[in-house]
């Protein structure tokens, strides 16, 4: 008989109950197509006797997931506990010392430890995998390690947080303000119990950080990533956004230039044809150019239960299978330093400013623009009945040094009401 792949599960919420779920229902299917069976030796989590819908009584059972991760019967140790260091990463260590291969859906401790973490697991020549650690069920890992291992990737962009493009679709289909639909979201249970990780970008930028290093053979450095998150993006912008023909959607850049990688992370308009402009609700979106492959397109939930649960087995299967992949694709100390970008490229941007009905007040706007380099590729102005009149602008490509220091003069102007709105836009 095939000798089984033992798991250890550290970390029974709603993705560790997942697994459990998929090995106790799938395990004839996983047999098939692993080749050997997959079974779970030992779970652990912060509460043990809580009702998690799954029959947990044929596991052993560890307190402390350092000891889960050292046992002897567990072959593989999968870490579903979050947070970017405390126990999860000294487990994950523990694992790696013990030769123990390791499955994870932690983006945190992978952002901020992940080059250490990458040694660590080659040092003890066992896989490090984290599929479900990147826009859960959308297997975007797999692609950059594997399927475009013969690309040059150009860039790596998405909506990578569902909460976030839930916030914004739902701003715009039901015409409400971004604090009523944040309470919205809070309610349902969306935001993380620290709602700033989803809304100002953290968590996806922690994503990013990761598929960054893949896409361009560097190590993760989430310090590089521009963070912005959506809390100042108003129901205004997304009504004249959409008057403009695109959609605000919290975009992820990650490219490669003459000078060096930029790491992006902020509320971005798009095209609302294209397929990230067309994307609703909680779904993410995974966007990867290579000089090969021309440009692919992701597409799927999130997180939740089944996704992310699915993520990891799709990990699990590869171990068990004997597939064995670097990392981050290359062994972890020929990975480069990262090369942060000393200039940002130059983009299109949308603006919007309120003028107040004085003669000559656009023309002086222009002016300032042009003065800094800065080009309007369209405008439009809406009826103001004598108050502040909206003034909406698209620039050609410009660098955002160069928008910086237009809009601090034109936020000087007398004539310039409120503090003026810069979003970037982003060809796709």
């Amino acid at each position: 008989m095939t000798t089984p792949l033992r798991l250890g599960i550290a970390g029974l919420g709603t993705v560790g109950a997942g697994v459990v779920k998929i090995v106790q229902g799938q395990a004839d299917l996983l047999e098939a197509r692993c080749g050997r069976p997959i079974r779970i030796a030992a779970v652990g989590a912060r509460t043990r006797n809580r009702d998690r819908g799954v029959d947990l009584s044929p596991y052993g059972w560890e307190d402390d997931p350092v000891a889960l991760a050292k046992r002897d019967d567990v072959d593989v140790y999968v870490e579903l506990m979050g947070g970017s260091d405390g126990p999860a990463k000294a487990s994950v260590e523990a694992a790696l010392a013990a030769g123990k291969a390791v499955v994870t859906a932690n983006k945190a401790m992978l952002a901020l430890h992940g080059q250490a973490l990458a040694e660590a697991a080659d040092a003890a020549g066992v896989p490090l995998r984290f599929e479900a650690a990147v826009a859960g069920g959308i297997p975007c890992v797999k692609a950059l390690l594997e399927g475009l291992a013969g690309n040059r990737v150009t860039r790596v962009m998405g909506v990578m947080n569902g909460t976030c493009n839930y916030i914004l679709t739902r701003m715009e289909g039901a015409g409400l303000p971004y604090d009523d639909v944040f309470r919205e979201a809070l309610d349902l249970g969306y935001l993380e119990a620290d709602p700033t990780l989803d809304v100002g970008g953290i968590d996806a930028g922690h994503k990013l950080a990761i598929l960054s290093a893949i896409a361009f053979g560097q190590r993760v450095d989430f310090e590089g990533v521009t963070l912005q998150g959506i809390e100042r993006v108003s129901i205004d912008d997304i009504r004249r956004a959409g008057d403009m023909g695109y959609r605000i959607k919290l975009l992820g850049v990650a490219q490669a230039g003459a000078n060096g990688v930029e790491q992006s992370m902020r509320p971005t308009l798009v095209p609302a044809d294209s397929p990230l402009g067309q994307l609703e609700g909680a779904t993410n979106m995974v966007v990867i150019e290579g000089d090969a492959v021309g440009q692919i397109v992701l597409r799927g939930a999130g997180a939740g239960e089944g996704p992310t649960a699915s993520a990891v087995m799709g990990d699990v299967c590869d171990i068990a299978r004997g597939c064995a992949v670097p990392v981050f694709g290359v062994p972890a100390q020929t990975l480069a330093p990262a090369r942060r970008a000393a200039t940002a490229s130059p983009h299109a941007h949308y603006l919007r400013l309120s003028l107040r009905d004085e003669p000559g007040a656009l023309a002086r706007v222009a002016t300032i623009l042009g003065e800094h380099g800065i080009s309007i590729d369209r405008m439009r102005q809406y009826d103001h009945d004598g108050g502040d009149a909206p003034v909406l602008i698209v620039t050609h490509p410009c660098r955002p040094a160069e928008l910086d220091a237009a809009l601090g003069r034109i936020g000087d102007v007398p004539f310039v009401a409120g503090t003026p709105v810069a979003l970037q836009i982003q060809g796709v």
